[in-house]
């Protein structure tokens, strides 16, 4: 960093652009005297589009070449969509703010209007996560799920034009942050179907205690989105989850209270684990610890260790 030059790291698509100007505009803001200037470099999982995210492995697939730049002084923090960062960062690195959450439910995108419910063994249903995969099959067991992979703009293309699918389940946020709300069918309450942890939230990844930075991106940090994340990724790490696995966790707060509710489940959604827990916001870490253990004894690591043998194969 500069005295008055700041780089922000970030991936190249629409989403991880405009995810990284909505950071810049805000500094920018409370900071006129520096200019911000955004840095895009391609990860792993730009790369590989024609394998199913479970297939490539999830430690750093979006995150890594962005903490090596971050790293070797290329750019000064790194902008990420919260739910594509591993729950432990790497040596040297850390958390250093959460923007406000946005939409945090799972869209449903149909290409002719048709519920999940309303699908028949006829229709296809797609989708890169076997969390979504396996609540699909749960409710739906009719449908055929298939993988799709690329940006928002690609997998609405397969769907409309290239007839690769019937519907899709993707993360609400990113449709309406680019403007495509009018493809959203309808949104997923999370008691209906549980959303992935940190989802709708943006990221910002710093050098650790790093003092010429921290202190400027904490100025557009929420706590309460902070404790929100906090919750479901521990209750993650503690399962040792990420997208190889299917886990969800979303979290919601009213005054100092916050509950947490969960899920582990087969991606066949053969059998599915669901639980809540509740505490003082303040506890947010052990609450989604505690959580992640209750559902652990319940029968989750017999799941859990399915899965794991399933993808190894």
């Amino acid at each position: 960093m500069s005295s008055n030059s700041i780089k922000i790291g970030t991936r190249g698509s629409n989403l991880a652009l405009y995810q990284a100007n909505l950071v810049k505009d805000q500094l920018s803001e409370k900071f006129p005297d520096k200019h911000f200037e955004i840095v895009i470099i391609s990860t792993k999982g730009d790369k590989i589009l024609d394998v199913a995210l479970s297939k490539i492995g999830d430690k750093g697939l979006f995150t890594k070449e962005l903490e090596v730049a971050l790293f070797a002084g290329e750019v000064d923090l790194c902008v990420h969509s919260l739910k594509d960062l591993p729950t432990e960062f790497p040596k040297g690195a850390q958390l250093g703010a959460v923007l406000t959450r946005a939409e945090y439910k799972d869209a449903w995108v149909s290409k002719d209007g048709l519920s999940l419910e309303e699908m028949t063994e006829e229709h296809v249903v797609a989708t890169s996560s076997l969390r979504r995969k396996a609540q699909v099959h749960r409710i739906n067991p009719k449908v055929k799920v298939v993988d799709i992979r690329g940006n928002v703009e690609t997998r609405l293309r397969k769907m409309k034009d290239e007839g690769h699918c019937d519907a899709m389940v993707m993360a609400g946020a990113g449709l309406i942050r680019l403007g495509y709300e009018k493809e959203i069918t309808t949104l997923f309450e999370p008691e209906y179907f549980v959303s992935a942890c940190g989802q709708g939230a943006i990221a910002i990844e710093t050098r650790e205690n790093d003092q010429d930075i921290l202190p400027i991106v904490k100025t557009i940090h929420c706590e309460n989105t902070y404790a929100q994340i906090t919750a479901e990724r521990s209750f993650l790490n503690e399962l040792e989850g990420g997208c190889q696995i299917p886990i969800g966790a979303h979290a919601t707060i009213t005054d100092t209270r916050l509950d947490l509710l969960a899920l582990v489940a087969m991606p066949d959604g053969s059998k599915e684990l669901r639980g809540t827990l509740s505490g003082h916001v303040g506890e947010a870490e052990k609450i989604g610890r505690e959580l992640a253990q209750q559902l652990a004894k319940q029968g989750g690591n017999k799941i859990l260790e399915v899965v794991r043998d399933m993808n190894l194969k």
